[in-house]
């Protein structure tokens, strides 16, 4: 008989970047299981194998490891509510590392975050939180590799979309300072693409994850609001002003539109990258080619993950 495929792992098959790289494990033939906190959001006809992700029953997390030859791990949380941090976060990535180890998964191929191990990135708790599990997951002897994205977009990411919606319902667009702080993103689908040639390797490797465009923040907004047909104002403000303004406006939308610690960690040059690229697609070219999509309705980031 013929060998079964390569059964994978991959956290938050129904999320973002997961849903992504879950996709296209399927379509190289191989099976496919999800750890997922989530696991009611699974259509009723998925050919993912869907298995509860609870970071409380790690003998649990264990059984559903075996048999896996690679774990894609995306689990994380951006910002902290209720009881979930993120220490917790780094916690609860430690029982599920230890539980690949114990089960025998052969690779982990884990998502992280731009200059994450850097002193200066050591001010901001998602950066102490990434590098933290970073160090953890290269103690473990397991074959690893890590990929390290600042900023996603495509598919229904959030952060162009929402400022795109700003700008088509607010008469004006406030950035801190000029906006001359830069931005490297990286296309979902080419982190995806990262990520699974990555698992193909067979040595230790960490990589910046990121597209072939490094540009301001200023031109970010401004190529948003060119593509939506948007007549917002835009005006630059003192940088202690942003916090404020957001923490305001995440109010009015009932979400955490950007934390203090995302956008200081944003206009210290964290989400740029002076490393080669690894993706191909052009930010500017896929705003342009989305526009008319862009802003249409508010992304909300609570209602995804918590309500």
């Amino acid at each position: 008989m013929p060998d079964e495929p390569q059964m994978d792992a991959v956290t938050g098959a129904f999320g973002y970047s997961g849903a992504v790289i879950a996709r296209d494990l399927l379509a190289a033939g191989h099976r496919v299981r999800t750890l997922t906190g989530h696991p009611g959001r699974a259509p009723a006809d998925t050919a993912i194998d869907v298995r509860p992700m609870d970071f409380s029953d790690p003998g649990a997390l264990e059984r559903d490891l075996r048999g896996v030859h690679t774990l894609y791990n995306t689990y994380w949380i951006r910002f902290p509510r209720g009881g979930a941090t993120h220490y917790t976060a780094v916690a609860n990535s430690r029982v599920l590392f230890d539980a690949a180890l114990r089960a025998g998964v052969r690779r982990i191929v884990h998502s992280s975050i731009t200059h994450a191990d850097e002193p200066l990135a050591s001010s901001y708790s998602y950066f102490r939180g990434k590098a933290a599990v970073e160090e953890h997951l290269k103690s473990l002897g397991i074959p690893y590799a890590i990929a390290r994205p600042s900023i996603l977009f495509g598919g229904d990411g959030v952060l162009l979309n929402n400022i795109g919606w700003l700008l088509r319902h607010l008469p004006v667009f406030a950035i801190g300072g000029y906006g001359g702080y830069r931005v490297r993103p990286i296309h979902v689908d080419d982190l995806a693409t990262l990520m699974i040639d990555l698992a193909g390797r067979e040595d230790n490797v960490t990589v910046d994850a990121v597209g072939p465009e490094s540009l301001t923040f200023r031109k970010m907004v401004m190529a948003i609001r060119a593509a939506t047909g948007s007549h917002a104002v835009v005006v630059f403000v003192p940088t202690w002003a942003i916090p404020p303004l957001a923490g305001a406006l995440g109010t009015a939308v009932r979400d955490e539109l950007l934390t203090s610690d995302e956008y200081h960690a944003l206009t210290a040059g964290l989400a740029d990258s002076g490393a080669a690229a690894t993706g191909v697609v052009k930010l500017t070219d896929w705003i342009a080619a989305h526009g008319d999509e862009l802003g249409r309705r508010y992304a909300n980031e609570i209602n995804r993950h918590y309500r």
